[in-house]
C-alpha cells in the first residue's frame, strides 16, 4: 500500500510540473478548441495566444540554469 501512495504521489508531483510549464498554452489550447466547436470566429485569437505560450515555454525550457539563476523568469 504505502509503495502505491509514493507512485501516486510522484505522478502528481509529474503533473503539476507539467501543467506549471505548460499550462498557459494547454488552456488557450483548449480555448481555441472550444471556440472552433461554438463556430466562434474569434478562436484564431486563443490559438496564436496558444502558438506564443508554447514558444515561450520553450525558451524557457531551453535555458541552461545554474542555482544562482533558477527562479529567473519564472513568475
Amino acid at each position: 500500500m504505502t509503495e502505491y501512495i509514493i507512485i501516486v504521489a510522484l505522478i502528481a508531483v509529474a503533473a503539476i510540473g507539467v501543467y506549471a510549464a505548460f499550462g498557459k498554452t494547454i488552456r488557450n489550447q483548449t480555448a481555441g478548441l472550444a471556440l472552433e466547436v461554438a463556430g466562434d470566429a474569434n478562436s484564431a485569437n486563443a490559438i496564436q495566444n496558444a502558438d506564443t505560450a508554447a514558444k515561450d515555454a520553450s525558451s524557457k525550457g531551453n535555458t541552461a540554469k545554474t542555482l544562482n539563476t533558477y527562479n529567473n523568469g519564472n513568475h
